[in-house]
């Protein structure tokens, strides 16, 4: 296949996945209000979600239709965490507000907290022993078990740390409204939102392998940077959608809940869906590099929630913030590596 028509398809794949995560936004905030769970929570378990679906789609697709597909998979689950991360300085330019780690509540950092839990979790495999990584005669790694295992109980302690911090009354009084047409309404538009962006992940995938094809570029590098930005691209929209109608908790903990389910989601299901042995013995060790650097970009992202939330006089310009460079040096250093050594 030519570059130009893969070049469409790529236009036209993005296209149906965008389209498909805007709407998410909308019907993510239906359900948070109608239930009465709160924005940072349903932002995480609705909206991360489903934006990630893209790279599951994506990840399972190329391991079953395209020869270098675990490390296009693993590539697209890694460095879609990289570029989540740099969505908030985008999220902090669009934010009119003042600095968006400002304008978040103190579930972000429990999110991003567990976002460096499970990444690291997921980094330890490329350094174990195979006999730790591997069981004989066993679909999965007990690593890819462990970081699903640990999803649950994130999702868990979200859920638990939104009860405490949503008083009880105003939960009944929203789940008392929340029994009617418009919930079930939200709930199967979100559904069907979500199988178009599945949709557009899978032909994206099949684009992908065209494109390894074509530019002779590495698996792990076409993942790591196209795959990874073009599925991160749900991201962008339904965070920059989360702004404009107010809720800067439910754009936040999209882009920190993503990485969540890439890593204890998405790499299982990668692990499950690889059939000749434990995928983590297969793949380049080029992930791990890009794993770690995810990891100092969350905890930049988690010193600035924690200094922003401190009062303080004569805030510098958004742009001008040290989080800002901060995270787009340490994105733009890793693709350098990634491109040079991937």
């Amino acid at each position: 296949m030519t570059l130009p028509i893969l070049s469409l398809q790529l236009i036209a794949s993005t296209i149906i996945i965008l389209w498909g995560a805007h709407q998410l936004t909308r019907w993510a905030d239906i359900i948070a209000e109608k239930t009465g769970l709160g924005r940072s929570f349903v932002g995480v378990l609705l909206l991360a979600t489903a934006t990630s679906l893209p790279e599951l789609g994506t990840g399972v697709s190329s391991i079953l239709l395209v020869e270098n597909g675990a490390d296009l998979a693993m590539g697209a689950a890694f460095g879609s965490n990289l570029f989540n991360l740099v969505i908030i300085c985008l999220l902090d330019v669009a934010w009119r507000q003042g600095p968006i780690l400002a304008a978040v509540s103190g579930a972000s950092v429990l999110v991003a907290g567990l976002g460096i839990l499970i990444i690291s979790i997921a980094c330890l495999a490329f350094v174990l022993p195979r006999a730790v990584t591997t069981i004989e005669g066993f679909p999965v790694s007990p690593v890819s078990l462990l970081v699903l295992a640990l999803f649950v109980w994130a999702m868990h302690a979200l859920f638990a740390d939104d009860r405490v911090a949503t008083p009880r009354s105003t939960v009944e009084m929203r789940r008392r409204g929340g029994a009617d047409a418009a919930l079930i309404t939200a709930f199967v538009r979100y559904v069907i939102a979500a199988l178009i962006v599945i949709a557009g992940s899978i032909w994206l995938a099949k684009t992908g392998e065209g494109l390894v094809e074509q530019t002779g570029l590495e698996a792990s590098f076409v993942g790591t940077q196209f795959l990874a930005l073009c599925t991160s691209l749900p991201e962008v929209a339904t965070s920059l959608a989360a702004l404009r109608i107010g809720a800067p908790d439910l754009a936040l903990s999209n882009v920190l809940g993503s990485n969540l389910f890439n890593m204890g989601f998405v790499l299982f299901a990668n692990d499950l869906a690889y059939v000749r042995g434990s995928i983590w013995s297969q793949i380049s060790q080029i992930h791990a590099f890009t794993g770690g650097i995810a990891i100092v970009m969350t905890g930049v992202v988690v010193v600035g929630l924690l200094r922003r939330q401190q009062p303080a006089a004569g805030r510098r310009k958004r742009v001008g913030r040290t989080e800002f460079f901060l995270l787009l040096a340490l994105y733009l250093g890793a693709s350098f590596v990634v491109f040079r050594f991937g």
